[in-house]
């Protein structure tokens, strides 16, 4: 899952991106509310955590410009304003959720956690495809039992594509979605890792086709298995 943190103390949002990574969310960081809004413009996110004071746009007019053009993305908003007038303020702009600063890291991470549930209530709590299994709030893989030791992006490849089931992804659409912005690597970095987690998933007992390449087109989870 791909979140945009929207902060501009560098050290909170250092801190905050490198605990997320840890829990295999690919996270991009912007440091100001006109670039969050330019990235927005441009890239996919599954949730975005955004301070309420931020220089150039404040995070209360990011949320309302959002929701005006018809975003539904879940937005977590952070703050160190804590009376009651501040907190209808973040949820009326169009925020899902409001947490006050300082807080435990657990508690974002639950809270990360039950708004990508109400977003997606389509998906299942547990992905599976045949024999595969990933539990998000655990980001644990099992294959027939055999818990896979996957690399933060290995994680994330495999889990966008137990949330896309049969479609098809081309090298493009992976780069949008598990790099960031400033990181974003060529197309060959992809094969690098599909060729890693195709080998831990085999190592398991899984079929070396269990991800299968259309050639000229993409990838997906192979629907004849």
């Amino acid at each position: 899952m791909k979140i945009l943190l929207v902060e501009d103390d560098e050290r909170i949002a250092d801190s905050l991106a490198e605990g997320l990574i840890n829990e295999k969310y690919t996270v991009e960081i912007a440091k100001d509310g006109q670039f969050a809004l330019d990235l927005l413009a441009m890239f996919s996110y599954d949730l975005i955590i955004l301070d309420w004071m931020l220089p150039k746009v404040d995070g209360i007019t990011v949320c309302q410009k959002l929701r005006r053009n018809g975003s539904s993305i879940p937005i977590l908003m952070l703050t160190a304003k804590d009376d009651n007038l501040a907190q209808v303020m973040g949820l009326d702009s169009g925020a899902d959720d409001y947490i006050i600063k300082p807080f435990e890291f657990k508690l974002l991470l639950a809270r990360i956690r039950a708004l990508l549930r109400r977003g997606n209530t389509s998906l299942p709590p547990i992905l599976t495809w045949e024999k595969l299994s990933l539990d998000p709030s655990k980001a644990e893989v099992k294959y027939n039992g055999h818990l896979l030791h996957l690399t933060p992006k290995e994680y994330a490849l495999l889990e966008l594509f137990l949330r896309s089931g049969d479609r098809l992804l081309n090298r493009s659409m992976i780069l949008d979605h598990l790099w960031t912005y400033e990181d974003s690597p060529g197309e060959e970095t992809v094969k690098v890792h599909l060729r890693s987690l195709r080998l831990k998933l085999k190592a398991v007992g899984a079929p070396s086709n269990l991800i299968e390449t259309i050639y000229g087109i993409g990838y997906r989870l192979n629907p004849n298995i």
